[in-house]
């Protein structure tokens, strides 16, 4: 279960930035943003999260995620889409050539922090 190292990174972030702001700052609530292709379960994360925040500073802080579906762009004409059967298909047809290969991925290899919220 990889979560947990993506976690300890996670909180690693949150440290850094809470070493910004005067004592007295709490964090009320972190999000985070998780791509289809980014091969970490949402689930996982979330569980990993709350018992590594246990007895921690971060105790209590909200985990949001947020999820990004998978977004291409075919490779032979360029029609951007949403592959209907994505994760169970390694094929991505085309809607509009029905090309399967080539297709440059937009979005879903995110994994990132969007926002910490600081009271």
């Amino acid at each position: 279960m990889h979560e947990i190292s993506l976690v300890a990174s996670l909180l690693e972030i949150m440290r850094d930035e809470m070493g910004k702001y005067s004592a007295g700052t709490r964090l009320s609530s972190v999000i985070v943003r998780c791509g289809a292709l980014s091969n970490a379960l949402p689930e996982a994360l979330s569980t990993a999260f709350t018992v590594m925040t246990q007895d921690t500073e971060f105790a209590g802080v909200d985990l949001e995620i947020e999820e990004d579906a998978l977004r291409l762009a075919c490779g032979a004409c360029g029609e951007e889409f949403t592959p209907e059967d994505f994760p169970v298909s390694s094929l991505a047809p085309c809607p509009r050539c029905g090309e399967e290969l080539a297709h440059r991925v937009l979005a879903g290899r995110e994994l990132y922090v969007r926002r910490l919220t600081i009271i």
